[in-house]
């Protein structure tokens, strides 16, 4: 099984970094505020930037080395991601 490590961008344009074994699921669970705590009163959400794993060990490290950079770091990752490819409603892109 499939392990992502994801950005969302909230409303207030703060981003949100987790982990999850399905995007498309855990993405509906956000925006029907069944996600995190932070994303509930940031409603809606939008999917902007993903990474697939082997292992939730490798999304989990992934995602604690993200979480750390500055918000500036982040923009630069997810201003390289190619956007185009439908992923914000089929999810079939793959980050390479």
């Amino acid at each position: 099984m499939n392990w992502y490590f994801y950005i969302l961008k909230c409303v207030d344009s703060s981003f949100y970094c987790g982990i999850t074994n399905n995007l498309k699921d855990r993405l509906r669970e956000h925006n029907r505020g069944e996600g995190a705590k932070y994303t509930k009163t940031r409603l809606p959400v939008e999917l902007i930037y993903f990474e697939e794993f082997p292992d939730k060990s490798s999304a989990c490290k992934r995602e604690i080395e993200v979480k750390g950079w500055r918000r500036e770091k982040k923009e630069t990752l997810v201003g390289g991601f190619p956007s185009p490819c439908g992923l914000r409603t089929n999810l079939r892109c793959r980050s390479g």
